[in-house]
């Protein structure tokens, strides 16, 4: 059964950062895409950055793009990392990460992203860690 571990900093100053990565327990699958989440109290969970099973892919929401960088970890494999720079306000969240199996993750890069931000598509996720940004 795959299961995803996540570990990495929860803490950080505004406009500091941190590293969140995300372990795939058990490679069942070839080809899937990693998405990270988060989720702020009262709000709806809503999809951060993603990137494909090649690391080939990635994307981002408007709201953290040029601050989150997700990218394969090159001395663990099977683990993706989510780099959070320049923390704002905005960014204190429950951070989830989820993976979702797809025949060919392209194409859903590319074109229409609304399966790529939509949660509902993610069948494993990890455990989620409150992040924090403070003064």
């Amino acid at each position: 059964q795959v299961q995803l571990v996540e570990s990495g900093g929860g803490a950080a100053q505004i406009g500091g950062r941190l590293r969140r990565s995300c372990a795939v327990s058990v490679a069942t699958y070839d080809s899937y895409v990693i998405g990270w989440f988060r989720q702020a109290p009262g709000k709806e969970r809503e999809g951060v950055a993603f990137i494909s099973s090649s690391h080939d892919y990635t994307d981002y929401a408007d709201s953290v793009k040029g601050r989150f960088t997700v990218s394969a970890d090159n001395a663990k494999k099977n683990t993706v990392n989510l780099d959070l720079t320049m923390l704002t306000t905005e960014d204190p969240a429950v951070y989830y990460c989820a993976q979702a199996h797809v025949v060919y993750p392209p194409g859903w890069f590319e074109g229409p992203k609304g399966r790529l931000f939509n949660e509902h598509e993610y069948e494993v996720w990890g455990q989620g860690t409150q992040v924090t940004v403070s003064s």
